[in-house]
C-alpha cells in the first residue's frame, strides 16, 4: 500500500514490535492454536490485535467494570490513533496494526462500548438485543482481523463479523453457570420467560434444569447457523489465511459439541476442547487453502453488523487489487461508476420524450 505517515508514526511503524504471544497463549488457546497456521506478516498483527483486545477486557473485569477503567481505556484508544501510545505492549502492538492497515476507529470504539455495557450489567431482553451487544465485543475482532488480511469483498467483511458474533453465541453457551455466579445473565430474557423462568429468581439459585438445556440447545443453533454462512467467507481470504480462520471456525464449534456432550449442561461444567481435537481440526483445514472458491449464497449481514461493514468499507479504498480477478472486478466497477456519473449528469426528460422533442 502506498500510504504516508506523519512523522510520529513513522517512528511507530518503524520500531521493533512488542512480543505479545504470551498474551494469546494464556487467553485464548483456541485462537492461539489457529493463529499458527497464519502466514508470518498476518500472524504478528493478530496476534497484537487480540493483545489489546484481551488486555483491554480483563482490566475492565479486574476492575470491577470501573467507570474509571473505560474512561482510561478511551484514552489510550486516543493516543494509539495519535500515533504516541502509553508505554504498554499491548498498546503498541496495537498502534501498528492501526496504522499500518488504517483501521477505522469506529471499530475498536465499539468493542470499547461492547465493554462499557458489560460494566453495566446490561441485560438482553431479545435475541436480537444480544446480537447488538455480540457484534461489539466479538463481530468487532471479526471485522479488523478481515482488514489486517486486506479483505476487500463486502460480502467477505461481513461473513467475517458474523463469524465473531457466532463465536461469541458459543462462549455465552459454554458459560452459562459461571456467568449466573457473577450475577450475570446473557440468555435473551423473553427466552427465558418463555421457558417459564424469572431472570432474578434463577439468578439467585442458577440451577441446570431442562428449560435452560433447550436455551443452551438454541442458543448453540444459532451459533451454528452463523458458522456455516460464515465459511462462505473463506473463498476472499489470502489462500494462506484460509486455513487458519476454518481452523478458528471449527475449533470454536466443538465447544459447542462438548457441550452437547454434556447434555447441555453448562451451568455445572464449562466445556473445553482437547488438544487433540484442536491438532486434528489444524490438519483439516489445511487443504482448504487449495480448494475451488464456493459460490456466495447472497446472504444478507446481519442488521447488528451492518455498521461494523460500512465502517471497514472505508479502509478498503486504500488497498490496490491483490490478484488478475480483483483488478478486473475494479475495472468493471470503475466503468459502471463513471457511467452512473455521466448518466445522472444528463438533463432529466420524461418518459418517451426526446432531447429533440424540447426544442
Amino acid at each position: 500500500m502506498n500510504m504516508s505517515y506523519s512523522p510520529e508514526i513513522e517512528r511507530l511503524l518503524a520500531a521493533p514490535a512488542p512480543d505479545c504471544v504470551e498474551l494469546m497463549r494464556h487467553g485464548s488457546k483456541s485462537f492461539f492454536a489457529a493463529s499458527r497456521l497464519l502466514p508470518a506478516r498476518y500472524r504478528d498483527a493478530a496476534v497484537s490485535l487480540y493483545a489489546f483486545c484481551r488486555v483491554a477486557d480483563d482490566e475492565v473485569d479486574g476492575s470491577g467494570a470501573s467507570p474509571d477503567t473505560l474512561a482510561q481505556l478511551h484514552a489510550r484508544l486516543d493516543s494509539i490513533y495519535a500515533g504516541t501510545p502509553y508505554e504498554v505492549a499491548a498498546d503498541q502492538a496495537f498502534a501498528r496494526v492501526v496504522h499500518r492497515y488504517r483501521l477505522p476507529r469506529r471499530i475498536p470504539l465499539a468493542l470499547l462500548e461492547g465493554f462499557q455495557w458489560d460494566a453495566q450489567g446490561r441485560r438482553y431482553h431479545t435475541f436480537r438485543e444480544l446480537l447488538d451487544y455480540c457484534a461489539r465485543v466479538a463481530g468487532t475482532v471479526g471485522a479488523m482481523m478481515a482488514l489486517v488480511m486486506e479483505v476487500r469483498d463486502e460480502r467477505a467483511l461481513a461473513r467475517a463479523c458474523e463469524l465473531g458474533v457466532a463465536m461469541q453465541l458459543t462462549n455465552i453457551a459454554r458459560d452459562v453457570g459461571e456467568d449466573a455466579r457473577m450475577g450475570r445473565v446473557y440468555l435473551p430474557l423473553d427466552w427465558l420467560r418463555e421457558e417459564g423462568l424469572d431472570p432474578d429468581a434463577w439468578l439467585l439459585d442458577p440451577r441446570f434444569c431442562p428449560p435452560i438445556a433447550r436455551l443452551v440447545e438454541r442458543l448453540l443453533g444459532e451459533a451454528d447457523a452463523l458458522y456455516r454462512r460464515a465459511e462462505e467467507g473463506l473463498w476472499n481470504l489470502p489462500r494462506g489465511c484460509r486455513p487458519a480462520i476454518l481452523a478458528a471456525r471449527h475449533i470454536y464449534a466443538d465447544i459447542g459439541v462438548e457441550i452437547r456432550r454434556a447434555r447441555l449442561d453448562s451451568v455445572n461444567q464449562r466445556a473445553v476442547v482437547s488438544g487433540r481435537r484442536k491438532l486434528a481440526r489444524v490438519v483439516q483445514s489445511l487443504p482448504c487453502a487449495l480448494a475451488a472458491p464456493r459460490r456466495p449464497r447472497g446472504h444478507q449481514p446481519l442488521d447488528a453488523i451492518r455498521f461494523l461493514v460500512d465502517a471497514a468499507r472505508s479502509a478498503i479504498g486504500d488497498l490496490p487489487p491483490r490478484n488478475v480477478s480483483e483488478k478486473a472486478a475494479w475495472m468493471v466497477n470503475l466503468l459502471v461508476t463513471v457511467a452512473e456519473r455521466e448518466r445522472s449528469a444528463q438533463p432529466w426528460h420524461p418518459p418517451g420524450q426526446h432531447q429533440s422533442d424540447q426544442r
